[in-house]
């Protein structure tokens, strides 16, 4: 019975700290973030094992609905545009910006039904996550063996100009207002999301898959910094047109 009130202070006392010290706050929101997703991927795996009997893209919409929830405890909120452009009856091919490990709850927010993704080799032996990756037929591929690695991206473009097969990029806004690992930083924010117009791969050759690249990525980075702006206080606008 002495115990309690030992007990009830050291814990108080870690509450208290977790709430003045930064540091100690992000690890263990990044602690708490790592087990979620131990513990949801072991729980997915089993609905997707009874669900669909194995490896099947299909059990791709059951872990996105488990991952969605993450949200919730970390109180982030998204903000989704051009959604509709995603709802396409061809074939696609779907890039977005990499920031921190918060990516898969961006990710999950807009993913078609039925996409294959793609991701580095080493995901596979992570426990539970690599068990739920590979029954969401997730295609692994190794950076060590970057012969493979090239041969699926070669792959990848010619079946894009051979198949007339768009690209689809979909943009996140800068976590850094919420989340830096550099300054400790893990509280609640808003992602906003943009998916941009299909870019067409009609008419083009192999050879032009590099400049189709670099047209990608330059749009989606002039998407980034414009979404990634601070909002100006008071709802009034900066600059030329605020004249």
């Amino acid at each position: 019975m002495e115990l309690w009130p030992w007990l009830t202070a050291a814990l108080l006392g870690l509450l208290l700290l977790l709430r003045l010290h930064r540091a100690a706050n992000f690890y263990a929101k990044l602690a708490l973030y790592c087990a979620l997703c131990l513990a949801v991927s072991a729980l997915a795996s089993l609905v997707c094992l009874l669900r669909h009997g194995g490896r099947t893209v299909e059990n791709m919409s059951i872990i996105s609905w488990f991952v969605r929830t993450f949200k919730y405890a970390y109180g982030l909120r998204f903000e989704v545009r051009g959604r509709p452009k995603l709802d396409v009856d061809q074939p696609c091919v779907i890039i977005s910006n990499h920031q921190s490990i918060l990516d898969m709850m961006g990710l999950m927010e807009v993913l078609p039904r039925r996409c294959v993704q793609v991701a580095k080799r080493e995901l596979l032996f992570l426990g539970p996550v690599g068990l739920v990756m590979y029954l969401g037929g997730v295609f692994f591929i190794s950076r060590q063996q970057s012969s493979t690695a090239i041969s699926v991206m070669a792959d990848l473009s010619e079946r894009m100009v051979r198949e007339n097969v768009p690209i689809i990029p979909v943009v996140y806004s800068s976590f850094a207002s919420f989340y830096n690992i550099d300054t400790k930083l893990f509280t609640s924010g808003i992602i906003r999301v943009e998916v941009l117009d299909a870019v067409p791969t009609h008419g083009l050759t192999v050879a032009d898959v590099p400049r189709l690249m670099d047209t990608c990525h330059q749009a989606m980075r002039s998407t980034f910094l414009r979404m990634s702006k601070p909002a100006p206080e008071n709802g009034v606008a900066e600059g030329p047109a605020a004249q």
